[in-house]
């Protein structure tokens, strides 16, 4: 019986492996990556993948894929491969304001034809997302088409990547992106030849010490790293009956008496108070420098009921507002 199960195990790996060497989920999880840090890394901009699909395209659907006006950048890779990425307008005009200005407007940029300069102000921000790209797929299958590629020249007309690449099929990451937390959003096209013809990584056995060693735990640094934490700042909170919120209108004005500029909390999205601070502004945004204190973390908010009936007018109870900071 152990001798059949470890039969179906060794299977179900070999199973496996067959299909990651087709190319599976690694090079769409470390893109989200290698552009993120490519972004905070050269242009101190943050930069968050909202979606990222994969897809297998030919050389006639990349060449209608690129919006109008859109930054064109061929790349070169192994045994002289070609591809492509493409910055639509405003991830162009984004990159461009972070390098010259410090911030990304909040207003959409007009579109204008890319230039020369443009593609040397990027093309750092491209071979560093590139290189990400690669070292992250050091170990696997997708290593094989998608590492080994840099910038190589520009273009701001698509029409003749038909005479430049290759007539054969592409496999395409379509990511959209938001800029500086979402105040310029566009979308970044990255067009690879299918068949790699880069170098297969490496197989090596898996050591089991690997699993709570050094680096599981560098593993598991880099993701927390990445992952996203949003905070609220709350100004102030005012409990109001139910029967005047009901009434409240466009233009109603609130008293907040206890509200200050200098005590703002900073809270979790369970309600939970982790710091305070002031509120000020940074390269003109509206910022809030912490205290050198952190404040005492409070009780989380109960939860919320929910009601069989809606309630009227006449309903009894009340309701407790919050004040909270917003960029708009």
């Amino acid at each position: 019986m152990v001798v059949a199960g470890q039969g179906i195990i060794r299977r179900k790996v070999a199973a496996a492996r067959a299909e990651a060497a087709e190319g599976g989920p690694g090079a769409d999880r470390s893109w989200r990556l290698a552009l993120a840090r490519a972004a905070r890394d050269h242009l101190k901009l943050s930069l968050e993948v909202q979606t990222l699909v994969l897809e297998r395209r030919s050389l006639g659907e990349v060449m209608d894929l690129p919006p109008e006006r859109a930054l064109i950048a061929v790349l070169e890779g192994p045994g002289e491969a070609l591809g492509v990425i493409v910055l639509s307008p405003q991830v162009m005009a984004g990159f461009i304001e972070a390098q010259t200005t410090g911030r990304v407007k909040a207003a959409d940029a007009p579109t204008r034809k890319p230039t020369r300069t443009d593609a040397a102000m990027v093309m750092a921000v491209i071979d560093a997302a590139l290189t990400g790209l690669e070292r992250a797929l050091a170990e696997e299958a997708d290593l094989v088409w998608a590492g080994g590629f840099r910038y190589a020249s520009f273009l701001d007309d698509p029409r003749p990547l038909g005479l430049l690449l290759e007539d054969e099929v592409y496999k395409v990451l379509h990511a959209r992106v938001a800029l500086a937390g979402g105040i310029r959003s566009g979308e970044i096209l990255l067009a690879l030849p299918a068949e790699g013809r880069g170098q297969r990584p490496a197989s090596k056995p898996m050591d089991p010490a690997q699993d709570h060693g050094p680096v599981f735990r560098q593993a598991l640094a880099e993701r927390v790293q990445g992952s996203h934490c949003r905070l609220e700042g709350v100004l102030a909170r005012l409990v109001l009956p139910l029967a005047d919120v009901l009434t409240l209108a466009e233009g109603a004005v609130l008293a907040l008496p206890q509200a200050a500029l200098d005590r703002i909390s900073l809270e979790g999205l369970d309600g939970r108070r982790l710091a305070e601070g002031r509120l000020g502004q940074n390269r003109g945004m509206r910022a809030v420098r912490l205290s050198d204190g952190v404040a005492r973390p409070a009780q989380a908010p109960a939860p919320m009921t929910t009601l069989s009936e809606p309630l009227g007018r006449d309903a009894p109870g009340e309701v407790e507002l919050q004040a909270t900071g917003t960029d708009g």
